[in-house]
């Protein structure tokens, strides 16, 4: 299952196109307030265009910056969504070079900048985990794993005892609800669940 992502921190990368540099610089944004100061202190008076795009969950925007429209921030938007990421901003400086590279050479240097950037930045999971023990009689077991496939939980240790099955897990704290429910629905509550990592 392919798992929305952020970056793990700050990237940028260098494209030089016809004489034009384009400094793409991307980062981690949680809200869209966050990303505008991110903006706010990358932004270079100087050069040419500051060109921009965020997603933040359903919010997004983009600015050209002065650039024709529809070549800048667009081309820099479709860069975050065509790698599957979210909460983040990437902000693509540009300094003239003197030669003019037209809508679609802007839309395509814009969009290659921010993509490489985005490329090789570092990455993490957009997942809370929680860490949790359960505890099952043997008569159990099958319908536990078979739970714990369907529920995305991680299998950290196991073991055995004379009361039966014993194991650690590591699942997406939205699930952990439901697995709790589940296992009392299928041992008629003599299963049990603990989460043991530190909850925040």
């Amino acid at each position: 299952m392919s798992r929305a992502q952020t970056l793990a921190g700050p990237a940028e990368h260098l494209l030089e196109v016809r004489k034009s540099r384009f400094l793409a610089r991307a980062s981690p944004a949680t809200t869209p307030e966050q990303a505008l100061t991110f903006l706010a202190g990358v932004a270079d008076p100087q050069a040419s265009h500051n060109c921009w795009a965020y997603r933040v969950g359903p919010h997004y925007r983009f600015s050209d910056d002065g650039e024709p429209g529809g070549s800048a921030g667009r081309p820099i938007l479709a860069a975050i969504e065509g790698q599957g990421l979210d909460q983040v901003v990437v902000v693509v400086t540009r300094w003239f070079g003197g030669v003019k590279l037209g809508v679609g050479g802007l839309a395509r240097a814009y969009g290659a900048a921010a993509a490489e950037c985005l490329r090789t930045a570092p990455r993490r999971d957009l997942v809370d985990w929680a860490e949790a023990e359960l505890a099952c009689d043997f008569a159990h077991a099958g319908a536990v794993y078979g739970l714990l496939a369907q529920l995305q939980a991680d299998k950290l240790g196991e073991g055995f005892d004379e009361d039966g099955l014993r194991l650690r897990l590591r699942l997406p704290v939205a699930r952990l609800d439901e697995l709790a429910a589940k296992l009392r629905d299928l041992s008629r509550g003599s299963a049990r669940l603990h989460r043991t990592d530190k909850e925040t």
